[in-house]
């Protein structure tokens, strides 16, 4: 009976072992542990810690965004799709600027009600095609079709749009600038949604003093509301379709941020300057004039006085020779 409870205890710690206590670690392991993890730690390259931290936030910011289109669309489940194009909204939503609804800088000159149709080409003289009203789906082939039967006349695009379609719009962008043909926006013209992605295919891209040139996010607009996974796929597609276009076009990705920063159912206007650091508009040769005559100075452009005879030279006097002797 010793024996048996002898035995019973020599196997206590083992049977404790069995039963999930924990070992006993002593201090010199612990210290040689965390050295060696701070060895690991300091032998990682900085550069791939920065990248390891970027993709994080990147599925983080990701996963937020689905979350809110989730909240949005299921807050919004009860409302039509909002498309700027038809109803009550005008046709110019208001801009975001410093955070206070604005209206636009100037109105623009053609009648709503005409912005609203379907986009339209009219050859115009100088070789102009005017591009107005709205981009409905099939509009490039449209757009195309015109071209093809204009032949070599055409040589500059003149757009006056609410914007429409992005995959017309690109395809109209891209279409422009393979036959090398320039944009323009005539002042009080509109180009608005997804007219700038048109505007950038031009080779020279002009907006006129009082140009009406607007961005905002892209929205499927008309059809039903699609669900937060369809809607974060669509738009992280639409998305990467645009920015790859307008970089080939040679436009700043500040454009396309500008875009992403405006709700879709406002309008954020360009400046000039805005047009110019984003490269949506192509710079104007200046000429510059003629400087001011000084004194004395003939006139720029006049014809320069004759040229006056040379002195006849003076005959050489030979010098007089020393003889020795």
């Amino acid at each position: 009976m010793g024996e048996a409870f002898g035995a019973r205890q020599a196997d206590g710690p083992r049977a404790a072992a069995s039963r999930g206590a924990m070992p006993v670690v002593s201090p010199v392991v612990q210290k040689e542990e965390r050295r060696s993890l701070i060895r690991r730690l300091a032998a990682i390259d900085d550069g791939q810690i920065m990248r390891v931290a970027f993709y994080a936030l990147l599925s983080a910011a990701v996963v937020f965004i689905g979350l809110d289109m989730r909240e949005m669309i299921t807050r919004n489940d009860g409302l039509p799709a909002y498309d700027p194009l038809h109803g009550d909204p005008a046709i110019l939503p208001p801009a975001l600027t410093r955070g206070v609804p604005d209206q636009p800088p100037i109105d623009p000159a053609t009648k709503p009600d005409v912005l609203r149709q379907p986009i339209r080409f009219t050859l115009e003289k100088g070789g102009v095609m005017k591009a107005e009203g709205a981009i409905d789906p099939g509009a490039a082939d449209r757009f195309k079709a015109e071209l093809d039967q204009r032949g070599e006349y055409v040589k500059t695009i003149s757009l006056d749009s609410p914007g429409g379609s992005v995959s017309d719009a690109i395809a109209m962008s891209a279409l422009i600038r393979e036959r090398k043909l320039d944009t323009i926006v005539a002042t009080r013209a509109l180009c608005a949604s997804s007219c700038p992605i048109i505007l950038s295919g031009g080779v020279k891209r002009v907006a006129q003093k009082d140009a009406i040139i607007g961005v905002h996010q892209v929205f499927s607009g008309g059809g039903p509301l699609p669900s937060a996974a369809e809607a974060m796929s669509s738009a992280q597609t639409t998305t990467a379709r645009i920015a790859r276009h307008l970089d080939l076009m040679g436009i700043a990705p500040g454009l396309w941020l500008k875009a992403l920063e405006t709700p879709p159912d406002r309008l954020s206007y360009l400046t000039a300057k805005d047009m110019a650091d984003f490269r949506l508009t192509t710079p104007v040769a200046a000429t510059t004039p003629a400087p001011l005559p000084t004194s004395g100075q003939a006139p720029a452009g006049a014809a320069a006085p004759a040229a006056q005879p040379a002195p006849a030279a003076k005959p050489a006097v030979a010098a007089p020779v020393r003889r020795n002797g």
